[in-house]
């Protein structure tokens, strides 16, 4: 059963996104100019967003104290180092990859941990900051002219480029979510999406894959003044998809809002899964297939997504991505029961006290 203080519409909204974050790294793997390159600039319009304003908006109550920042370095930092040093094993011995900069230009999908740092260190400052989305947008843009080696270091640009969209959910109140909530806004939804599809329809004759990821202007072929409104209308289209995507996902909980408490195990381990996919020739063999492979591409990554964020996988593999909580957890199951035991031996005192004292 959800604990209580758990929302399953959040939830739902959760692990739906990052089924599409596994779902899109398996799209990557197909020809760009087959069925399954529409989809996913679609799906990359405003899935990231969307996931980027769902952390902005349940991290609201982060603040400076040392518990918050002790978990900082215990449920991000050092996962990234663990998973980076992995990842970066995995693809050398078992790829044959030629890999350099580990743990300074991260992998994929790494660099969403380090972001996740930069962030909520940030919050204290943006959340009561009068006009912070604009500031935020403005940080953004100012990304875009990062060049030479700050372009790879921690993925900043990218950090930079998706900040208004966390910034966006630190400002949201439940209060403004509950609008959210509706007929009338589910059918604003569909036809954001539906205008998000015409929109990916034409992708490549406005903008370029470059822009979804945010990757500084320098790497893109337009000039400065179009790069600037490129980059205003991606962000535009994303906030848009992500109150879209929130409108439409159902608020009722169930074995799916149940997973929607695993998306940390999903995202740092379907890495591998994506890797060892391309290793086996999958890329080849869905050049060849171009409608086969997107059945494949979205069947496995559903089908991923969900065996890793299955409770009995889930417990597992928790231990890996946090293991200072499961310590913590050990812990405080020795303390209680040494001080169940201790009860007892206390009670079991007294009883032989009342017994001695009755003969």
């Amino acid at each position: 059963m959800a604990s209580p203080t758990r929302d399953p519409w959040l939830d739902n909204a959760k692990m739906g996104l990052v089924t599409l974050v596994v779902v899109g790294h398996l799209l990557a793997l197909l020809p760009a100019d087959g069925p399954g390159g529409r989809i996913y600039d679609f799906v990359y319009l405003w899935h990231m967003p969307g996931f980027v304003f769902l952390s902005g908006y349940l991290s609201r109550g982060f603040g400076y104290s040392p518990g918050r920042l002790w978990q900082l370095v215990t449920t991000l930092l050092v996962p990234y180092l663990l998973f980076e040093g992995a990842l970066a094993w995995f693809r050398i011995n078992v790829g044959d990859e030629q890999l350099r900069d580990l743990w300074t230009d991260p992998h994929f999908p790494l660099w969403y941990l380090l972001a996740m740092v930069a962030w909520r260190l940030v919050t204290p400052v943006f959340r009561p900051l009068t006009g912070g989305v604009l500031v935020a947008v403005g940080i953004c843009l100012a990304g875009g002219f990062l060049v030479g080696d700050w372009t790879r270091w921690l993925d900043a640009p990218r950090v930079l480029g998706f900040l208004p969209f966390f910034v966006l959910g630190l400002k949201t109140t439940p209060e403004a979510l509950e609008w959210l909530r509706g007929r009338f806004p589910a059918l604003l939804g569909l036809t954001t999406f539906a205008v998000l599809w015409l929109v990916a329809g034409s992708f490549e004759q406005w903008a370029s894959r470059p822009y979804l990821y945010y990757r500084p202007f320098e790497l893109v072929d337009d000039p400065t003044s179009t790069a600037l409104v490129t980059r205003l209308l991606m962000l535009l289209a994303g906030a848009a998809g992500a109150l879209a995507w929130l409108t439409l996902v159902p608020r009722v909980g169930g074995w799916f809002s149940r997973m929607g408490a695993a998306t940390l195990v999903v995202y740092l381990f379907h890495g591998f899964a994506v890797k060892e996919l391309e290793y086996l020739g999958f890329v080849d063999w869905a050049q060849d297939r171009p409608w086969a492979g997107l059945l494949a591409a979205v069947g496995i990554g559903v089908g991923v997504a969900l065996l890793l964020a299955a409770p009995p996988v889930r417990r597992v593999l928790e231990r890996v991505v946090d293991p200072f909580d499961v310590a913590h957890r050990r812990m405080r199951e020795a303390v209680q029961l040494t001080g169940v035991v201790h009860e007892q031996e206390t009670a079991e005192r007294a009883a032989n006290r009342l017994v001695s004292s009755g003969r």
